[in-house]
């Protein structure tokens, strides 16, 4: 997946992935993924995906701060 946000273009393809997490089991309709990634730019997103009844219901890029992805990375050791 590739988004624009600010002029900056986040894209799975390129990127390096760093972390995943997901929550619940396949086909759970509450269950969703967190992936974090890492641009060849030095930028941190999350790419995010879940079931009709989660937190994320269609399929996004999150951009991330250094602060937050710390924070990410500590919440999902």
């Amino acid at each position: 997946m590739q988004k624009v946000i600010c002029k900056k273009t986040y894209d799975t393809e390129t990127s390096t992935l760093i972390k995943k997490v997901t929550h619940g089991n396949y086909g759970d309709p509450a269950g969703y993924e967190e992936i974090l990634f890492q641009t060849e730019g030095g930028l941190f997103f999350l790419y995010v995906n879940g079931g009709a009844d989660s937190k994320y219901p269609k399929e996004d890029i999150i951009r991330m701060s250094k602060e937050k992805k710390t924070a990410f990375l500590a919440e999902n050791a």
